[in-house]
């Protein structure tokens, strides 16, 4: 389906985490500053810039070439709260806006240009909203989005129907610009690499292939790209005003020690968020519940409530993620935890506030009845198991293929202990295994000669494994775990891959893992993996998941 192309104006602030982050800590203009997140510098002032410093270096390389360099701590909700000015101070000029991320406004520009007298005059009055608020921008008018966001950072504004020769001298790498979500960034990351990896490194080299061709070649996620490059915009803005944050709390007095008092009054301050999100309309995409204790301190966990305008969220629903998170709190002040201690105060806060019915769709598809019923039925087992008792896998940091599962309660919005993204030394190579068995299964792995293979000091095969042969299950239901190919439970190895050892500390349990991927006859591949614990002292072999 074509869409024709949308007069779309983007507002940008360069530099936004480091402008907002100076502004909190009052950091004078003319000094060096940067942004750091733990690893690297992630935003870096025009100063800092003009001294050698770049985004993306070290703390200490940074350091090195501007020793006065200012370091600010990264904060996604400082940045949000602080660009709301900029946020408000725009909606003088045009009555809807989108935040597409904090530093970057998104609006229709066609009735806005009309109500100014003109796409210059109303850029500038944007401009000087911003100003008058104490911030310096952008404004970038083109077809669709990506050109809208390209011109911004030129201060340009693109002619109607000039968007796609604009477009393409600039390199491919550019469509991350036009996503946001983490997933989608990773997808369009991908993409990028393919097409340079295909020889096509500008976005005009892109928008020139047929779009039936791209659309088979690459997918949705290529027809949405190649739609980009072409002055195109597959979606409008979201014509909405931001709504601020809305927010419920009580005192306890006296402290609560027991966890049915404290339910009770976060059963009250959770029908107070709930009325206050009827009364306006609204739902939330995030609820953010804090705790505080007759010592001083603080428990605070968020909540997704996904798709909580379409979903059902209740009062019911607010009130069981407090008392989970209460449970937890309680438990460890009844554990003798001298940080912890009766609950004084109960705050629970809706965080991304939104028209009911106003949720944008997600990139690729928006959620249908089938995904709304699987969401209320995970609700209800969760209601009645406890936080703890529906989880949701996620892939994080680690070497083993069971280090890299992390376990989330299903609606918490928690990070991985590990980030995926950093090397890891001694991880498996791709493909990554389609099952991991609860339990690995024991197995022989044998040599041509019908030997056992063992493995020696310095981690090397004894032969070319030949052959594995699965031993009669322990219980029932075992043999499920096994490939449909081992009936005879003595299967022929096709050709196989490694070894891949892996070293870990001394005081790690089985420190030490041989894995060997191995295609089985008739089709399949499974992980074997060899190590010695105090049950096998001598190292023995295990299958521990399956390919497809």
């Amino acid at each position: 389906m074509s869409t024709s192309p949308t007069r779309t104006a983007v507002l940008w602030v360069p530099d936004w985490p480091v402008v907002a982050a100076m502004q909190r800590d009052d950091v004078a203009p003319h000094v060096p500053a940067a942004v750091h997140d733990g690893r690297r510098l992630v935003a870096v002032s025009a100063v800092a810039r003009a001294g050698g410093v770049r985004r993306g270096m070290r703390r200490r390389s940074a350091q090195g070439v501007c020793p006065e360099l200012v370091l600010l701590g990264a904060d996604e909700v400082r940045d949000a709260v602080v660009f709301e000015a900029v946020a408000q101070a725009a909606e003088h000029v045009v009555p809807g806006i989108e935040v597409v991320r904090p530093g970057l406004l998104l609006v229709p520009a066609d009735g806005a240009a009309r109500y100014h007298g003109s796409t210059q005059a109303f850029g500038e009055a944007l401009v000087g909203a911003v100003v008058r608020v104490g911030y310096e921008s952008q404004v970038g008018v083109a077809d669709g989005l990506l050109a809208a966001l390209l011109a911004a950072r030129e201060h340009a504004v693109v002619p109607p129907g000039d968007s796609a020769a604009f477009l393409a001298p600039h390199p491919v790498a550019v469509l991350g610009h036009a996503v946001t979500d983490e997933r989608a960034v990773a997808a369009v990351r991908a993409l990028v690499d393919l097409l340079l990896r295909l020889g096509l490194s500008t976005l005009g080299s892109f928008a020139a292939l047929p779009a039936s061709d791209v659309a088979a070649r690459f997918g949705e996620l290529g027809a949405w790209a190649h739609r980009l490059v072409q002055g195109q915009d597959p979606r409008p803005p979201a014509r909405r005003r931001p709504t601020p944050d809305l927010e419920a709390s009580c005192e306890l007095d006296p402290p609560a020690t027991r966890l049915d008092v404290a339910t009770f009054a976060g059963r009250r301050i959770a029908e107070d968020l709930h009325a206050q999100l009827l009364a306006r309309s609204a739902t939330c995409a995030r609820l953010e519940i804090t705790a505080v204790t007759e010592h001083g301190g603080e428990l605070s966990r968020t909540w997704r409530t996904d798709l909580g305008g379409l979903g059902g969220l209740t009062a019911a629903r607010i009130t069981d993620r407090i008392r989970w998170q209460l449970e937890g709190w309680l438990d460890r002040t009844a554990e003798g935890d001298p940080e912890r201690g009766a609950v004084t105060r109960l705050t629970v806060a809706a965080r991304e506030v939104a028209a009911a019915g106003a949720e944008q769709g997600r990139l690729w598809g928006g959620a249908n009845g089938v995904d709304l019923r699987a969401h209320r039925a995970l609700d209800r087992v969760q209601g009645l198991l406890g936080a703890h008792g529906v989880f949701t896998a996620t892939l994080q940091g680690g070497r083993d293929v069971r280090d890299q599962i992390h376990l989330v309660p299903w609606g918490a919005s928690e990070r991985a202990e590990r980030p995926a993204d950093r090397p890891w030394p001694g991880r498996l190579p791709a493909p990554a295994p389609a099952t991991v068995l609860p339990e690995p299964e024991p197995v022989d792995v044998l040599d041509g000669a019908g030997r056992p293979l063992t493995v020696d000091e310095r981690w090397t095969l004894s032969a070319d494994p030949a052959r594995v042969r699965w031993s009669p299950p322990s219980r029932p239901g075992a043999r499920a775990a096994l490939p449909a190919t081992a009936a005879d439970r003595d299967v022929r190895i096709v050709s196989w891959a490694g070894p891949w050892p892996l070293a870990q500390r001394w005081w790690v349990e089985g420190r030490v893992v041989v894995h060997v991927q191995a295609v089985l006859d008739g089709g399949g591949a499974v992980l074997l993996a060899w190590g010695a614990d105090a049950g096998h002292p001598g190292g023995a072999w295990t299958c521990e998941a399956r390919y497809d």
